[in-house]
């Protein structure tokens, strides 16, 4: 039967999220039921795009990443595929809509990574647009059940998280991208000099876009305010620990919230959210 390939292709992306991230583990786990495989399936898909191009570095990257976007059209064009991570995540695209031109626009960002060190204003726009803000769109589709009217209204909002997410991200793992993957994603930012000022201006970014998502987050339907908020809070938690870092720390190593700190967040949050005081 294929509802059992079905199954098991959801559990693929299920184990892949709960491998790569807790965060959004945490956070997917108390979406509303109905919800929380589709969001398992679009990460997924983002993990294994992600691993090809930061990852696997012994093989021919570009070839793969290449394969990778051509088996992924097969896919959602014929609604079935052996690859389980993609025949999930089209599942999920068809059942809902997802603008195609989502997908194209984060595969042109991973492409980027394979050929484009560094980045200008412009670029550092396009590479965000397309490595976090779509996804954001990608999930909001779910959040909204496909509802049009409410996707428009909340588009600005998922892409400020999106973009708040990727660029602690980047803070993050400045080290790693800088030192061993030769990437500077930040503009006009000397990574090689990298000091206090540089890092408050790229702080001050980071902060209006929480500020913006935590407006979108208010007005999300229920079934996913909860878990979006759990993983907001997440991510501003590990944003005021590395803004209370030295920069020369936060180059030099990857600042983490512990797994009790983030259960400890989770109640708190729910408290919040069952005293209806988000």
């Amino acid at each position: 039967m294929k509802a059992i390939y079905d199954e098991i292709s959801a559990r693929s992306s299920k184990l892949i999220t709960r491998r790569y991230s807790t965060s959004f583990s945490l956070g997917i786990s108390i979406l509303d039921k109905k919800l929380r495989e589709h969001i398992y399936n679009i990460y997924g898909f983002v993990r294994l795009a992600d691993e090809i191009v930061d990852t696997f570095l012994d093989y021919d990257q570009a070839k793969i990443l290449k394969e990778f976007r051509i088996d992924t059209y097969k896919a959602l064009d014929r609604g079935i595929s052996l690859n389980p991570t993609l025949h999930a995540f089209q599942l999920t695209v068809n059942k809902y809509q997802v603008d195609r031109e989502l997908i194209d626009c984060f595969l042109n960002s991973m492409e980027m990574d394979l050929h484009q060190a560094d980045h200008d204003y412009k670029s550092f726009k396009q590479y965000i647009l397309g490595s976090a803000e779509v996804v954001g769109l990608m999930c909001l589709k779910i959040f909204v059940y496909g509802d049009e009217e409410q996707y428009q209204k909340l588009k600005p909002y998922a892409m400020a998280l999106g973009s708040a997410f990727q660029k602690i991200n980047f803070l993050r793992d400045l080290n790693q991208d800088y030192n061993h993957l030769g990437r500077s994603y930040f503009p006009d930012i000397d990574l090689s000099n990298f000091n206090a000022e540089s890092k408050r201006i790229i702080e001050q970014d980071i902060e209006q876009d929480f500020q913006t998502a935590l407006e979108g987050i208010k007005m999300l339907p229920k079934s996913s305010r909860f878990g979006v908020h759990t993983a907001y809070v997440y991510y501003y938690e590990l944003f005021r620990k590395i803004s209370r870092t030295p920069a020369e720390k936060v180059m030099d190593k990857r600042i983490r919230i512990p797994n009790s700190q983030k259960f400890y967040l989770l109640a708190r949050t729910y408290m919040l959210h069952n005293a209806n005081m988000l």
